[in-house]
Parts: C-alpha cells; structure tokens; sequence
C-alpha cells in the first residue's frame, strides 16, 4: 500500500482568472470612469488620453466681427449696379459739357423754354417737368451735382433703380408744384405782376434735395442726424440771404418730402436685402 502526502495548505490566495481582452474598437476609447452623466464640460479637467496623456482641448475660433465699410468703388455709379444714376448721370454730363461750347444766348432760349414756371406749367406740364430735370444749374461741377453722382448712387444700391428714379421724380415734381402753384395764384388775385408767371426754373436740385432726406432714412443715427442738420443748415443760410426765396423754400419743400418717404424707402431696403440674407442697417 503507497503512501500518499497531502499538500500542505498554503495561506496565499488563489491566482485570479485572466481578464478577456477588450475589443479593439475599445481599446482607443477615453476612461469615463469618475464621470458623472448629465454633467457637461467634465472632460476639460484632468481628460487623458489611452497612454494617460492629458489631452488638451482644441480651442475654437471666436468668430470675427468686421466693420461693414461700404468699397471706395460702390460710393460711384456703375451700369451693372445703378443703372438709373449711371445713365442719368452721363445725360446730364453730356447736356452740360455741350451747353458749354453753344453760344450763350442759345443756352438762355434753351433754359427759358425747359423753365418750370407757371406759364409752361399751364401749357405744357409733362415736356417741362422733364426738360427742366436736364440741366444743371451752375454747371457740372456746381454742389448739387456732385452730390447727385453720391446721393443717387447710396439710394439706388439700397432700394433699386426704379424706386431712386420714383423718389427723385417726386421730389421734383412735388417741390415744383408747391412753389409754383401759389406764385400762379398770387398773380391770379394780384399780388404778383404777371412777369412772375415767366419765372426761370430749372435744374435738378428739387430731385436731390428730396433723395438727401430719403437716403437719411437709412442710414445710422450717428450719420442720419449730421447729414440732415448740414444740409437744413445750408438751405435755411440760403433762404435767410434771401437771393432766390422761391427756390429756396422749394429746396426745403422738398428735403421735407424726401423725409415723409422714410416708412416706404425703409420698406424697400428691408425688400430688397432679405433674399441675399444681409444686414439692414
């Protein structure tokens, strides 16, 4: 009979069972142990990676913030973007720099014949309200002209070629009637001698003077109210010299007019920029 000798107990534990390996798709995994759910930004504190690197996390681009600066080139007409002040602008500069070489004299007939006065009104309404807006008064580098070229230009890239023609037509018109209109009645009730009925009127200045108080619409305070307060100013100066009363209260007629068009010329700019998404301002 053999003999057999129990092992000795021994007081060590037993080797644990080897762990199954994890997955591969797990093994680039982040440790989310300590990590409470529903708690956000948890991971920008102490975050490792697989080889226990701390991980950094990348920082996003604060978006840029530029000021809008309108272009040197879109403060001038162009065909492509406003083709009504383009067009009307080379008429106007044609008109003058061929009355310049005419013999004066001819120039006066001329002017005497597209005259917006009582006389012509009566007559002939529509062939001198549109006669009269072909020229301009002091030539073509007098003040209103230049600030036809930029006045024109800044509305008709905000509200459009037909509706700059619409609000400068209408101040002219407008200007036109308001003044004429009691000169007509004045000499009707015989206040006035009747050469007042041939009073020489012509120009573009109504048109501009009405889209200056449009444009103001749309603009910033910060611009809105320098731009209305100069131009008031100047007017009123001219009024207060009293060389051309008539014209003068027609100027400030129609900057009025021009202001009354805020709540549609601000509606069309809202109109016309919607589609491309920008900013109305």
């Amino acid at each position: 009979m053999e003999r057999t000798v129990p092992a000795a107990p021994s007081d060590a534990p037993a080797p644990a069972a080897p762990a199954p390996a994890a997955p591969a798709s797990d093994v680039c995994l982040p440790d989310v142990a300590g990590l409470l759910d529903g708690m956000p930004r948890q991971r920008e504190r102490g975050e490792t990676d697989a080889a226990g690197t701390p991980v950094t996390p990348v920082a996003t681009a604060a978006p840029v913030t530029r000021l809008r600066v309108p272009r040197l080139r879109q403060l001038f007409p162009t065909p492509a973007g406003t083709p009504f002040t383009f067009v009307y602008g080379a008429v106007l500069a044609v008109v003058s720099l061929v009355a310049a070489h005419l013999d004066p004299a001819l120039v006066h007939t001329l002017h005497q014949g597209s005259s917006t006065d009582v006389a012509h009104l009566v007559r002939t309404p529509v062939l001198v309200l549109v006669a009269s807006a072909l020229w301009i008064a002091g030539g073509i580098l007098s003040p209103y002209a230049v600030a036809l070229l930029f006045v024109l230009t800044a509305l008709e890239r905000r509200i459009g070629g037909v509706r700059t023609a619409g609000v400068f037509l209408l101040g002219h018109v407008g200007a036109t009637l308001a003044t004429e209109v009691p000169i007509g009645l004045a000499v009707l009730v015989g206040h006035l001698p009747a050469s007042s009925l041939h009073r020489l009127d012509y120009g573009v200045s109504f048109g501009v003077a009405a889209s200056v108080g449009a444009l103001a619409g749309l603009l910033g305070p910060w611009l809105r109210g320098p731009l209305l307060a100069l131009f008031a100013w100047m007017l009123v100066t001219n009024l207060i010299a009293f060389t051309d009363p008539m014209t003068d209260w027609g100027h400030l007629i129609a900057l009025t007019i021009g202001v009354a068009t805020w709540p549609a010329v601000r509606r069309w700019h809202r109109v016309r920029q919607a589609p491309a998404g920008r900013w109305v301002y």
